[in-house]
């Protein structure tokens, strides 16, 4: 049997995916002509991290960084969206991915991580002005799909200064390995492993986001119920530290699920906009209503208070496709 490459279904990235199928098994072809270093150099040396700690990442089998191309280890298409949609007892199922969630926060991370035989990769720190940089999205790509650019201008203003005071607020210091998004399209399910893909941006930040990412995933929607048992499933796996400090766990919880929601609208906003695709705007009803369930406590009564002034429920759940 000859090799034969198949082109696979892009994602929101830049990047282009091919399986390369052969006699004995597939490999995938990783191509990226924009953003080089974070789409293939920083992917690989953290798959490479991810690997010598056990976690499941794609294996590197060849590369041409010059060129843009690398190969890597096949997962497979079976995501855990896939089986959370035929899946009855999801609860089971998010224990699983749980469970890998709390081992990769064991890792001890690491500034700095091995890139090549001559250089290192820099893990940055989630600071504040990186969190304010995302929400930013928000005001910067959905504000002017709906309005001009003077009242963009002044809901932004007002919406910066509002955010600027609740992320004060974060308790937890940025000291945990944060995959930045670990949800179940970027978790497959490879027999009895779990494969975590889309490494690259990884990050060193809040223990609460990655669960942020799992439990309000905007691309899954879910019930209250099983939000509030994966989340108490989650204390209980881990850190005593988050248990006995629960109410400021889940102050970090609420306000970096928040700002994660801001942020995805901005992105698939930009999508939209600059890249011309339209499929993400689909999910941004739903984050909206994530984003009203999280804002639902005292810390965001200024935030809550200047959305509902200006963007109405009928806005909200408007699917926008120019």
């Amino acid at each position: 049997m000859k090799s034969k490459i198949v082109p696979i279904a892009s994602d929101a990235s830049s990047r282009k995916f091919y399986r390369l199928v052969g006699k004995n098994k597939s490999k995938i072809i990783v191509f990226s002509e924009e953003e080089k270093y974070r789409n293939l150099i920083a992917y690989v040396a953290i798959n490479n991290f991810l690997r010598k700690n056990k976690i499941f990442a794609p294996k590197l089998y060849e590369h041409n960084f010059t060129k843009g191309i690398i190969v890597i280890e096949d997962f497979g298409d079976k995501s855990f969206y896939d089986v959370l949609k035929k899946t009855k007892n999801k609860l089971l199922v998010y224990k699983k991915l749980v469970d890998l969630l709390v081992k990769i926060q064991k890792i001890i991370p690491q500034n700095k991580i091995k890139k090549n035989k001559n250089g290192f990769h820099i893990i940055r720190k989630y600071s504040k002005k990186y969190l304010e940089e995302e929400s930013d999205l928000f005001f910067n790509w959905y504000l002017p799909l709906l309005f001009k650019k003077k009242k963009s201008s002044i809901i932004k203003k007002k919406g910066k200064r509002i955010l600027s005071k609740i992320y004060n607020k974060l308790n937890f210091s940025n000291s945990y390995f944060v995959h930045r998004d670990f949800h179940v399209q970027n978790l497959i399910n490879i027999r009895k492993k779990i494969g975590i893909i889309d490494n690259q941006d990884a990050i060193i930040g809040n223990p609460a986001y990655d669960l942020v990412s799992l439990i309000d995933d905007v691309r899954i929607k879910t019930s209250s119920k099983l939000k509030k048992q994966i989340y108490k499933y989650y204390l209980k796996k881990t850190s005593k530290i988050f248990k006995v400090n629960e109410n400021k766990f889940i102050e970090d919880f609420n306000i970096l699920s928040v700002q994660r929601s801001l942020k995805i609208i901005g992105i698939f906003s930009r999508l939209l906009v600059r890249d011309q695709k339209n499929q993400y705007m689909k999910f941004i009803p739903y984050t909206w209503k994530l984003l009203e369930m999280r804002m639902n406590n005292v810390t965001f009564l200024e935030l809550k208070k200047i959305l509902n002034k200006n963007i109405s429920e009928k806005i909200r759940k408007k699917i926008i496709i120019r």
